[in-house]
């Protein structure tokens, strides 16, 4: 496979200036009092995207992506390192960036044609399309400035998604707007996988990661820590990196409890839909804790099929080997192989603990008729 976007040894630093002036007479004549410290965004990245891949950058905030986004769209030049681009590439990178505000929706449409190479003419043949994509029509004459975030993200998907580019950079913007768009947005950017383009994206959103991408990148603090298939990436992700703001006891127990593995009585992992199942989580402590349990099931396409309440399901844990039953009365799901994510996390739901990406996979067989994921058992009656 040809690669389409190659980062080799890529590094970004940062000068960061502590001026101690007070005044500016002092400023005038101690001009270089102070201290600078520099500060390393990225470090050394290395890996390819292939013609067709669609790759997700996943990180907590500060870990680097949006600067190693930008590094690849050429707004950043990196300190050091090379970064080859073989087609073209359009970019919606974080809210605010590309559009000129005091322009209106109409005129930043051909300016951003024109920053991508595009003549009058090409932007003439796209610009309905893009009109009728962003649905905010009534608008489009209206300077950008008074636009609200949603419409702005709506616009600058409209345009980058009808330029036709041979790659497609997202940074968190499926974030911003209403369901249905970014349900829209989706459907656009599972099209352009059919193409065969390559995409980049960022999102906070694992969900999405799991659900579009081949692979996933993680970083951290500037370092790269994996690059591989995304369950495999976000199992990473998930199990080693916390929300800012975490408190040491939360990562001395990330430490000490395991989730050690998912079996069931039967031994067996094929049912059929419509029956029930017992599941059995094997979790090993060093230390007494008490939390919640929690628990996610994903079709082998990375839909989420469902998640438990991450405030519902306590458990209190002791030294030693602990055993969490799973219930599960009726499963209305449909043919098909199923994956089962569990993990543990404190009382409020805001740091994981334990994780355990993939701990079962089930296979439910089905004898009826009906399509889709999910048995709904509807009666249907003539009034």
């Amino acid at each position: 496979m040809a690669a389409v976007i190659d980062v080799q040894g890529v590094s970004k630093q940062f000068k960061i200036h502590h001026e101690r002036h007070q005044s500016l007479k002092e400023r005038l004549l101690h001009p270089r009092s102070g201290s600078t410290e520099v500060f390393h965004a990225l470090k050394g990245i290395n890996f390819t995207v292939g013609q067709g891949e669609t790759v997700g950058i996943v990180g907590q905030n500060g870990s680097g992506k949006s600067t190693l986004l930008k590094c690849i769209c050429g707004v950043l030049k990196p300190t050091t390192g090379e970064i080859r681009l073989r087609g073209s590439l359009a970019a919606l990178l974080e809210l605010g960036a590309g559009f000129q505000t005091e322009l209106s929706g109409r005129d930043n449409v051909y300016l951003y044609g024109a920053m991508l190479g595009f003549s009058k003419r090409m932007v003439d043949a796209i610009f309905d399309d893009v009109v009728a994509f962003s649905e905010i029509e009534q608008f489009i004459d209206t300077q950008v400035k008074f636009y609200s975030s949603g419409m702005y993200v709506r616009l600058a998907f409209a345009v980058a998604v009808n330029v036709d580019p041979d790659i497609l950079v997202v940074d968190e913007v499926l974030a911003v707007g209403d369901e249905r768009f970014q349900a829209k947005c989706v459907d656009r950017i599972r099209r352009f996988q059919e193409e065969g383009r390559t995409i980049l994206l960022v999102t906070h959103n694992a969900d999405q990661v799991r659900a579009l991408c081949d692979r996933a990148v993680v970083l951290d603090s500037g370092d790269m820590i994996a690059d591989g298939p995304t369950q495999e990436s976000l199992r990473i992700f998930r199990e080693h990196l916390f929300e800012d703001g975490i408190e040491h006891d939360a990562t001395r127990l990330h430490d000490t409890i395991s989730i050690d593995a998912v079996t069931t009585p039967s031994g067996s992992f094929e049912i059929r839909s419509g029956s029930g199942l017992h599941l059995d989580v094997s979790v090993s402590s060093k230390t007494a804790f008490s939390g919640n349990f929690v628990m996610e099931v994903f079709t082998r396409g990375g839909l989420l099929v469902s998640r438990s309440d991450a405030q519902g399901s306590p458990v209190n844990l002791v030294p030693g080997h602990n055993v969490i039953g799973i219930d599960m009365a009726q499963i209305p799901l449909l043919d098909g192989v199923y994956d089962i994510n569990v993990g543990i996390v404190d009382h409020h739901g805001h740091t994981v603990i334990a994780w355990r990406e993939q701990a079962a996979s089930i296979q439910v067989t089905y004898d009826g008729r009906e399509g889709g994921i999910v048995e709904l058992g509807a009666s249907i009656r003539q009034q």
